[in-house]
C-alpha cells in the first residue's frame, strides 16, 4: 500500500514530523486552580514512516506532555521514546538501560507506578522510565525486579497499593503471567500459566478477590507474520474463548475458567465481586477483531457491555448497556475492583472508514440509573481518551474533571480540554491550545505533582 494512501499514515493520523518544546500556552477559561501535574499521553508516531507491513499498533512511541500548575499551562513537549530503531533514525544514542530483545518499540500506555513514570508496551519491551521534562529515558525492569514482559494496563489496587497485570509474549505463545509490583515498585510475583495459540491480551481487570484473564480469539498468526505484517494477530475462530478468574494469591492451576461467546475486548472499564459471588466486568467490546484486514482495528463494535462472571457455572453471561459504538472506558478509578456508578467513554464512528478515530462526542454513563449524558465537541473536533481526576482525595464519585485531548482537525491544532463531569455536556471549564496537531494515539493519564 502507498505511504499517500494508508488509513494510519495519513490524515488525522498522519505523524510529527518532529520534537518541540513552548511554554507558556494559551488557555480558553479558568484552570482549577486544584490541578498540579503533568497531563502525559502517548502513541505511535513513526519517525520514518514505511507503509509495508505497517500497523497502527506498531509505530514508534511518542510522548506528549503538559505541564499546569496555579491555572497556567507552563509547557508543552512530545518526545519520541528512544528505542535502537528510533535512536538510530535521528543519528543519536538510544536509551540506556537493558533490552528483552530487538523489540524495544514503547508506545501504548504512560503511568505513574510509586511515584516514578513509566512508559508502558505489550508483548515484549521493558518499560522505560521518563522524567519530568520526559528528556531523560533509561530503559527499566523495575530496579531489575522484572523477569518477563510486562503489559499496557497494569492495574493499580487503590486499598493495597499492589499493581496487578496479566502480560504475554509475542515469543512465548504457550504462556502468560500474573505479574504484581508492589506499592514501593518491585515486581512481587511473575505466575505463569499455560495457554494456547499465543493470545493477545490487551487489557485484565481486578476485584477484591480476583485477578480477571480475557483469553479471547485473537491470536498469534504465523501467516501474517511470514506475510510481512509486524502486527502478526489476527481473529482465530478455533481459539476458545473464555475469562479466567485467578485467585489472587492463587497457582495456575486455581484458575477458574469460564465459557464467554466469541468477542474480543481491549479495554474493561471496571470489575468487582457482586453480593451472590459472581464477578461483573464492563467492557467494551467487538463482534471480531483483525478478520476484516491488516491495518488496523476494524471488528464491529458492540458498544458497551456488562459480562457477568459466574464460577461455580463457569459461564459468562453479557448485557448490553449501550450498542453505540464506543472505546476507551474510565471510571473513577478509586473505585477499581470495586461497585461503582460512573463510566466515561470515546464515541466510535459508525463505520471503519474513518479508520478508528472519527467521532466527535464522549459519553457518562450512570450504571446505577441506566442513563446517558453526551459531550459533543462540534464538527471537525475529534476527542481521545479522557482520564477522570478527582477534585479533591474525599471527592465524590462524579466530583472532579474529564481530561484529554481534542484534535481541531480542519485547524489542524490541539486541545487539552477540562470539563466538570457535573456539567458533563456543558462548557469546558478550560482549554489549553496546543498550535499543532497531535495525532490520535492511546492512553493518557493525569500525574499530580510529587509533594516536595
Amino acid at each position: 500500500m502507498p505511504e499517500t494512501d494508508h488509513p494510519f499514515l495519513n490524515g488525522i493520523h498522519k505523524p510529527l514530523g518532529g520534537e518541540m518544546t513552548l511554554v507558556d500556552l494559551p488557555v480558553t477559561g479558568a484552570i482549577p486552580a486544584a490541578l498540579d501535574g503533568r497531563y502525559l499521553r502517548i502513541g505511535p508516531n513513526p519517525v520514518a514512516p514505511d507503509p509495508a507491513g505497517y500497523h497502527w499498533f506498531v509505530g514508534d512511541g511518542m510522548v506528549h506532555g503538559i505541564a499546569i500548575k496555579d491555572g497556567r499551562a507552563l509547557w508543552y513537549r512530545n518526545r519520541w521514546i528512544r528505542s535502537r530503531a528510533v535512536g538510530a533514525a535521528l543519528g543519536e544514542p538510544p536509551a540506556p538501560g537493558p533490552r528483552r530483545s530487538d523489540l524495544d518499540t514503547v508506545n501504548t500506555n504512560v503511568v505513574e507506578i510509586a511515584g516514578r513514570t513509566w512508559a508502558l508496551v505489550e508483548a515484549g519491551s521493558y518499560p522505560v522510565e521518563l522524567n519530568e521534562t520526559l528528556d531523560e529515558q533509561t530503559f527499566n525492569p523495575f530496579d531489575g525486579t522484572l523477569q518477563g514482559s510486562f503489559t499496557a494496563h497494569p492495574h493499580l489496587d487503590p486499598l493495597t497499593g499492589q499493581n496487578h497485570a496479566i502480560t504475554y509474549d509475542a515469543t512465548d505463545p504457550e504462556t502468560i503471567r500474573h505479574v504484581v509490583v508492589s506499592a514501593e515498585g518491585k515486581v512481587t510475583r511473575e505466575l505463569p500459566i499455560a495457554v494456547k495459540h499465543g493470545p493477545s491480551i490487551h487489557d485484565c481487570a481486578i476485584t477484591a478477590r480476583y485477578v480477571v484473564i480475557l483469553d479471547l480469539p485473537v491470536t498469534f498468526s504465523m501467516k501474517a507474520l511470514i506475510g510481512g505484517h509486524r502486527f502478526p494477530y489476527r481473529w482465530n475462530p478455533e481459539h476458545h474463548a473464555r475469562v479466567g478468574l485467578l485467585p489472587r494469591d492463587g497457582a495456575a492451576e486455581d484458575v477458574i475458567w469460564c465459557d464467554v461467546d466469541p468477542a474480543y475486548v481491549f479495554h474493561v472499564a471496571n470489575a468487582y465481586d457482586d453480593a451472590d459471588g459472581r464477578v461483573v466486568m464492563d467492557v467494551c467490546a467487538y463482534e471480531t477483531m483483525f478478520a476484516g484486514g491488516p491495518e488496523g482495528p476494524n471488528g464491529r463494535n458492540l458498544g458497551l457491555e456488562r459480562w457477568t462472571v459466574d464460577p461455580l457455572a463457569r459461564k459468562v453471561t453479557r448485557q448490553t448497556i449501550d450498542a453505540a459504538p464506543q472505546e476507551f472506558p474510565r471510571p473513577d478509578e478509586r473505585r477499581f475492583g470495586q461497585p461503582y456508578r460512573y463510566a466515561y467513554t470515546m464515541a466510535l464512528p459508525e463505520s471503519d472508514d474513518d479508520a478508528f478515530i472519527g467521532a466527535t462526542r464522549l459519553y457518562k454513563h450512570d450504571l446505577e440509573t441506566g442513563a446517558k449524558e453526551t459531550h459533543d465537541f462540534g464538527t471537525g473536533r475529534y476527542p481521545g481518551e479522557f482520564v477522570f481526576v478527582p477534585a479533591h482525595p474525599d471527592a465524590a464519585e462524579d466530583e472532579g474533571w474529564l481530561i484529554g485531548l481534542v484534535i481541531d482537525l480542519p485547524h489542524e491544532t490541539t486541545d487539552l480540554v477540562i470539563i466538570d463531569v457535573r456539567d458533563f455536556a456543558g462548557t469546558p471549564v478550560a482549554s489549553v491550545r496546543v498550535p499543532h496537531r497531535i495525532p490520535p494515539g492511546f492512553h493518557g493519564n493525569w500525574l499530580p505533582s510529587q509533594p516536595a
